[in-house]
């Protein structure tokens, strides 16, 4: 595999990680119980796979870092979209600072 493909599955990995906590907060309504939940661990699943997939070339430390990255910008930003969650300059900051680590990882890769 390819440094590029490994990093396409880290990159799908870190979006796939945003699907469970989003399924979680769907499943809190009771029409959607199960299918929030099934969607949560479906996501959990392949998230994980295509993170055990891109370690095959990217280092763990620097695998884990994207995706926990991508997953908890990304969970941020649609909790601020969709879900009302407070969009202050502070979290803001916060979430450009986790970017920021994301991004000094992968260049200094």
């Amino acid at each position: 595999m390819s440094q590029t493909t490994a990093w396409i599955y880290l990159l799908l990995a870190g979006v796939c990680e945003i699907g469970w906590p989003l399924g979680f907060k769907i499943s809190q309504q009771a029409e959607y119980r199960v299918s929030g939940i099934v969607a949560a661990v479906a996501s959990m699943g392949l998230s994980g796979w295509l993170l055990w997939m891109a370690q095959r070339e990217i280092p763990i430390g620097t695998a884990y870092a994207v995706w926990t990255g991508i997953g908890g910008a990304g969970t941020f930003l649609i909790g601020v979209m969709f879900f009302g969650d407070a969009a202050t300059l502070w979290r803001f900051l916060g979430v450009a600072m986790i970017v920021g680590g994301v991004v000094t990882l992968k260049l200094a890769h």
